[in-house]
């Protein structure tokens, strides 16, 4: 080791000592791990793999978790269907991922907005299902006004506009297109807009 390496060793591992002595240390130790390219990144599995067009829209849970979505399965006005996107080739659903769960409800296609339509498979829409207020599962429904519902804080959306934020949260639910090919839902295209909370 040279000379001027070893005082820069020296050097920055007095700066550690001190660091860790006055409590810095974590924080400090952090820098240098990333500075070093040594923090571990997390890996994309295909449980967690995001959304993408030709993924199959399959049930999140009960009898008939794992199952494609019939588009006639849906009634109209009924409560929203929890759902994850499925890797049509590997058969994987990627429910690992919260970003990934939707809400699926079938309205009266002659309520929903124009742009909520262009999206939609008939009266059929797919919106994200992560609260813009703090990420909660919007999994509620006001049957009488045809609301989706927050429990967590009350936000309130309404799907036949774009899932329209009317109550609590900050914006609406993005919009998934979706489309039928062969009497089941699948993924038309990206989230007409960000997942979640506002960063």
């Amino acid at each position: 080791m040279e000379v001027s390496e070893l005082k820069a060793y020296v050097h920055r591992r007095a700066v550690l000592q001190a660091a860790v002595a006055t409590g810095g240390g974590a924080a400090l130790l952090s820098a240098l791990y990333v500075g070093a390219g040594l923090v571990p990144q997390e890996q994309v599995t295909p449980e967690r793999e995001p959304v993408a067009p030709g993924d199959l829209i399959v049930y999140a849970q009960g009898d008939r978790a794992g199952q494609p979505v019939n588009a006639s399965d849906l009634e109209p006005g009924q409560r929203q269907v929890i759902a994850y996107p499925m890797n049509p080739q590997t058969r994987v659903v990627k429910g690992e991922e919260p970003a990934n769960t939707l809400l699926l409800l079938r309205l009266e296609a002659t309520s929903l907005t124009a742009e909520t339509a262009r999206h939609a498979a008939g009266g059929v829409v797919a919106y994200s299902g992560v609260c813009t207020h703090l990420g909660c599962i919007v999994s509620n429904w006001i049957a009488d006004k045809q609301l989706l519902f927050c429990p967590c804080h009350g936000a309130q959306y309404d799907p036949r506009d774009r899932a329209k934020a009317l109550v609590v949260a900050p914006k609406p639910l993005p919009q998934l297109p979706i489309r039928v090919e062969d009497g089941v839902l699948v993924v038309a295209g990206e989230f007409q807009g960000p997942v979640g909370p506002p960063t």
